[in-house]
C-alpha cells in the first residue's frame, strides 16, 4: 500500500472503484472499529483524543446496604 493512500485514508474513507462502480473502500482501522461496532475498553474510550478537554466532575454517591429477610 502506498503511502498516498494512507495519507488519504486519514482524512475519510476512500472509495475504490471497478470500472467506475464503487467496489471497496479504504480507510483507517480506527474508522473501521467505529463503524462495525467493535466494543472497546473502558481505557481505549477513555484514550480517545479530546476527551481531556471536557470538565466532567460527577457528583459522589453513597451506597448503603439493606439487611435481607430470608424467614
Amino acid at each position: 500500500m502506498t503511502v498516498a493512500c494512507k495519507k488519504a485514508a486519514q482524512s475519510g474513507p476512500v472509495i475504490i472503484t471497478d470500472r467506475g462502480r464503487p467496489s471497496h473502500v479504504l480507510m483507517t482501522y480506527d474508522d473501521f472499529n467505529r463503524l462495525s461496532g467493535k466494543s472497546r475498553s473502558l481505557v481505549e474510550a477513555l484514550s480517545m483524543p479530546g476527551l481531556s478537554e471536557i470538565d466532567f466532575s460527577p457528583e459522589r454517591v453513597e451506597i448503603y446496604s439493606r439487611t435481607v429477610d430470608l424467614s
